[in-house]
């Protein structure tokens, strides 16, 4: 049996006015940890104090090679000192990243235990947590109003985020170099809750997150935290991540993955499920489904007994759905020629036309491809949603990888234009519906079962009350005009 790599491994010291008690929390480091690791760097933030010269000494007195010493040029913050930190360690070609707190306040005799996960190939990141089981923090001496926020405050952050942590704000991280480069980092904060930024991009990357109890320590240090705007900021970013997961707002930071239009059956007010529901209702036999991606509705509506066919520009993705289709056209629906085609009792456009520089155009020529009482179905996002009016009236118009405002549309839609589109492309609008904002992404408990279910009725209801004011997206059921 092939023998395991050796990682390579770096504990980062994140310093900062630490000068009481350096020597001591590197004395802490047990010696089988000293003897495997690869390197100690310490970064130094630019302390006011003789933190940089207290390490050189240190180094000096115990012989230690393999303990670096470095000093910001600047105060880089306390997020700014990890990046820096960080950084250095994927130079460095190292497997491992070790974040130990030069005052001491986290224990470095735990560290065998917290390494074990990642050495063994079993998580991406390991949370030392004084809070799961196992650990003691009021025995530690963690104030009692300390445990109380900290608790509250991670109940909140698991609500809006959706994990479920035992906590998120202990700063005993270790990290797989290799899940580092997997997320951007360098876009958090430089303040405190880039601890909170890098858990949240973690999670949206699927990366393995594995917590381990750790001892609490309170002694004399000092405190540089501002608790009630470090509070804030931590529940800023949550809900800016639910933002961006609801498609109403991108933050580049929290962007990790590649997919950009994900199935939404799951919110039953969907457009995907909208549709899904006219075809289970109207059982069309043949339908031809304008812009597969992957196959996701698709394959839905091969399962209520409808023979697809799909038409998707990109390969990749038309490979996938092809197992879905009865048959599958690649090309641009700008460009191709629909006529041999065939005809059908329903067209799908889902979520495609706001991407085509003429739609109508587009329209009028598969307009052929109908049956007689041959309907096409339209999904068309609604620019004039409040979520938009009142961004513009703070004079934000600010394109994202998704949502409304996706950076790839080049039309935009109102309920007006929208059925002023298909008048002039030869079709009657019969039936009007539009889905509310996907409240689901912002609040993942208000799926529908769950405690907070109530807040989507209520959105689902506005929609209802005033679709071009609420409304996220439209979907418009269309036939030739007779």
């Amino acid at each position: 049996m092939e023998a395991t790599k050796k990682k390579r491994i770096g504990i980062f010291v994140i310093a900062y006015n630490a000068v009481n008690k350096l020597d001591w929390t590197l004395d802490r480091i047990p010696e089988e940890v000293w003897e495997k690791v690869d390197e100690v760097f310490l970064f130094d933030d630019c302390s006011t104090d003789n933190t940089y010269y207290a390490a050189l000494g240190y180094k000096h007195a115990k012989r230690l090679e393999k303990l670096t010493v470095h000093r910001n040029s600047k105060n880089l913050r306390y997020g700014g000192n990890q990046k820096a930190g960080y950084q250095y360690a994927i130079a460095r070609d190292l497997d491992i990243v070790v974040m130990l707190h030069a005052d001491g306040q986290y224990a470095p005799e735990v560290l065998p235990d917290l390494l074990r996960p990642l050495e063994n190939d079993e998580a991406d990141m390991v949370f030392g947590s004084r809070m799961c089981e196992g650990g003691s923090p009021l025995d530690g001496g963690m104030p009692f109003y300390k445990f109380v926020g900290n608790k509250i405050l991670t109940w909140v952050e698991n609500s809006i985020i959706g994990m479920d942590l035992s906590e998120f704000h202990s700063g005993y991280r270790l990290y797989s170099c290799e899940a580092l480069k997997r997320v951007p980092f360098m876009l958090n904060s430089n303040e405190w809750h880039f601890d909170t930024d890098i858990l949240i991009q973690f999670h949206e990357a699927g990366l393995r997150i594995a917590e381990r109890p750790i001892p609490t320590y309170y002694g004399d240090e000092i405190c540089y935290v501002n608790g009630m705007a470090y509070a804030f900021n931590c529940l800023k970013s949550a809900f800016k991540y639910r933002l961006h997961k609801s498609r109403l707002r991108h933050e580049p930071k929290y962007h990790t993955k590649n997919q950009h239009y994900v199935y939404k059956k799951t919110d039953p007010y969907s457009s995907h499920a909208q549709i899904l529901a006219w075809v289970g209702q109207e059982r069309p036999e043949r339908v031809l489904e304008i812009g597969t991606a992957t196959g996701y509705l698709t394959a839905e509506m091969k399962k209520l007994g409808c023979v697809v066919t799909g038409i998707e520009q990109d390969p990749e993705m038309a490979e996938v759905a092809r197992e879905f289709c009865e048959e599958m056209v690649v090309g641009d629906i700008e460009t191709m020629d629909f006529g041999e085609l065939g005809q059908y009792d329903a067209i799908i456009f889902g979520d495609v036309l706001e991407h085509v520089r003429n739609p109508k155009d587009v329209l009028k020529r598969v307009s052929d491809n109908l049956k007689p009482n041959g309907k096409v179905l339209l999904s068309l996002p609604n620019v004039a949603n409040i979520w938009v009016r009142l961004n513009l009236l703070f004079g934000r118009f600010n394109y994202s990888r998704v949502g409304i405002l996706d950076e790839s549309h080049l039309q935009f839609f109102t309920l007006h234009s929208s059925k002023k589109l298909a008048a002039e492309s030869g079709f009657d609008v019969i039936d009007v519906n539009a889905t509310p904002i996907p409240l689901p992404t912002i609040l993942p408990a208000a799926e529908t079962g769950r405690s907070l279910s109530f807040l989507h009725l209520l959105n689902w209801g506005l929609t209802k009350l005033r679709k071009t004011l609420f409304g996220y997206q439209f979907i418009l059921v269309c036939r030739p005009k007779q």
